[in-house]
C-alpha cells in the first residue's frame, strides 16, 4: 500500500503536481509511516515562522522588486557597457556582469531573464553574435549572481545549516566572480573569432554612465559593510536596503509612486514570498520525517561503504545536486537536501562554508542542464525559440560552468580564503 503511494506521488508530481503539495504529500506519508503525529508539520511551520533570520527574506525580496522597476535595469547595462563594450566581446560580457548583479539583488534567476533578456538579446542579434551563442549566454547568465550578496538562497542556506551567514557572504565573493570571469572570458575569445566591432573605450560616457548607476551600483557593497562592521544584522540589512531603494527609485529618479505603484509592487512580492513560504513549510515537514527517521545516518553508512575518499565524495555530491537543481526550486533543495548531506560533508571533513558554495553552485548550474533545467523553459519561452535549441546554444557554456565548479570544489581556499582573512 506504501508503496504504491510512493508511486502514485511520484508519477502525480511529474504530471504537473505543484511542488510543495508533494513534498507535504511525502511528509504526511512518511509520518504516518512512522506513527509520528502531524503535528510535527505545523510546529516546524511556526519554527519557521519565528525565525529572525528568516524575515530577511521578505524584506530583500521586496527590495528586489522594487529594483526590477524602472530604469534600473537600463542604467546597469549602460554602465557595464561603457566599462567593457571596448572588449572584443565586450558586448557578452555586459550581459553576463549585469545579469549576475540583478540575480544577486533580485534573488530569481527567471526575473534576470525576463527582465534583461528583451533589453540584451536583440542587442547581441543586431551587433552579429550568433543566435545560439546569445542564447546560451543568457539563459546560463541568468543563474549567475546566487553567490554575491544579498543572495536569498546563501540567507536560507545559512538558516538550515546553521552556518555564519556573514561567512558565507564573503566566501561566495571569489567564487562567483570565477563563474562570471570564465564565461567572460569564452565571450572575448569568440568576439575575437568573429572580429565584431568594438567601440572605443569614451570617458566621458563612462562617467556619464557611472552617474546614472550611482546609486544603484553600491547596494551589496553596503549590505557586506554594514554586516561585517557590526552595524547591521542580515536582517536589519534587508530593512535598510529596503528603505533605501523606496527612497532612489520615488525621491531620486521618481520611477515610483507611493499611492499608484507601491501596492501594486508589494501585493507580487508577497505572492512570491507566500509562495516560497508555503514551499519551505512543507519542505521543513519532509525534513522532520526524514531525520526522525534517521536518514542521514543511513545514507552515511551506505556511502562508508561505497566512497572511501574526499575527491569521491565531492565528485558523486556534484552529481547528486546538479540532478537536484535540475528538478527542484532553490528553497525547497536547501531545506530538503542540506540536512541530509552537512553529516556527509564532515564525515569527509568538508568545511560547512566550502559546502554552501559548493551546494549554490551545483543548484544553479542544474538550472541550465537538460533536459529539464528550469531555467531552459523559461528562456524559450523569453526569446520564443524551441527548447531543444536551448540544449544545443547553452551547452559550451555549461561546458565552462562545470570547470568553474570543478575550480570551486577541489580548491577549499578560494572559499574560505576571504571568511579567514576576516575572522582569524
Amino acid at each position: 500500500m506504501i508503496l504504491t503511494m510512493v508511486i502514485l506521488l511520484i508519477v502525480l508530481t511529474i504530471l504537473g503536481l505543484p511542488l510543495f503539495i508533494g513534498i507535504l504529500a511525502a511528509a504526511m506519508l512518511g509520518l504516518h509511516t512512522g506513527q509520528v503525529n502531524f503535528a510535527a508539520i505545523p510546529i516546524e511551520i511556526f519554527r519557521l515562522a519565528n525565525s529572525p533570520v528568516l524575515l530577511a527574506i521578505p524584506l530583500f525580496t521586496f527590495a528586489g522588486y522594487l529594483m526590477a522597476e524602472g530604469g534600473t535595469s537600463k542604467r546597469l547595462v549602460r554602465f557595464s557597457r561603457s566599462l567593457f563594450g571596448w572588449l572584443p566581446g565586450g558586448l557578452g560580457v555586459v550581459a553576463l556582469v549585469s545579469c549576475a548583479f540583478f540575480t544577486a539583488i533580485t534573488g530569481a534567476t527567471g526575473i534576470t531573464i525576463i527582465a534583461l533578456g528583451g533589453l540584451l538579446f536583440p542587442a547581441l542579434i543586431s551587433e552579429k553574435y550568433e543566435e545560439n551563442f546569445s542564447l546560451g549566454l543568457m539563459t546560463t547568465s541568468g543563474s549567475l549572481g546566487l553567490h554575491f550578496p544579498p543572495s536569498l538562497p546563501i540567507i536560507l542556506y545559512g538558516f538550515v545549516s546553521g552556518t555564519s551567514i556573514e561567512k558565507l557572504f564573503m566566501a561566495g565573493l571569489l567564487p562567483g566572480i570565477l563563474m562570471v570571469g570564465i564565461p567572460c572570458l569564452y565571450s572575448v575569445y569568440m568576439g575575437k573569432k568573429w572580429k565584431l566591432e568594438k567601440p572605443s573605450f569614451s570617458a566621458p560616457e563612462f562617467i556619464s554612465a557611472l552617474r546614472g548607476a550611482a546609486w544603484e551600483l553600491p547596494i551589496p557593497f553596503f549590505i557586506i559593510a554594514g554586516i561585517y562592521s557590526g552595524i547591521s544584522t542580515a536582517t536589519e540589512a534587508a530593512a535598510l536596503t529596503v528603505v533605501y531603494v523606496l527612497f532612489v527609485k520615488i525621491f531620486i529618479f521618481r520611477e515610483l509612486s507611493l499611492t499608484r505603484d507601491l501596492p501594486r509592487i508589494m501585493k507580487e512580492s508577497t505572492k512570491m514570498v507566500g509562495g516560497i513560504m508555503i514551499i519551505l513549510g512543507a519542505a521543513l515537514g519532509f525534513t522532520n520525517f526524514l531525520v526522525d527517521a534517521f536518514i542521514p545516518m543511513k545514507i552515511l553508512s551506505l556511502m562508508e561503504g561505497m566512497v572511501e575518499n574526499k575527491i569521491a565524495f565531492l565528485l558523486v555530491l556534484n552529481f547528486f545536486l546538479i540532478l537536484v537543481g535540475c528538478t527542484m526550486d532553490i528553497f525547497s533543495a536547501i531545506l530538503v537536501v542540506v540536512p541530509l548531506i552537512i553529516p556527509l560533508a564532515s564525515r569527509f571533513g568538508i568545511d560547512p562554508v566550502h559546502l554552501g558554495v559548493i551546494f549554490l553552485a551545483n543548484l544553479g548550474i542544474g538550472y541550465n542542464t537538460p533536459p529539464v533545467g528550469l531555467n531552459l523553459f523559461i528562456a524559450s519561452s523569453r526569446f520564443d525559440r524551441p527548447v531543444v535549441q536551448l540544449y544545443k546554444a547553452t551547452l559550451p557554456f555549461l561546458l565552462l560552468l562545470l570547470l568553474s565548479l570543478a575550480f570551486i570544489t577541489y580548491w577549499p581556499a578560494l572559499s574560505l580564503f576571504l571568511p579567514g582573512l576576516l575572522n582569524p
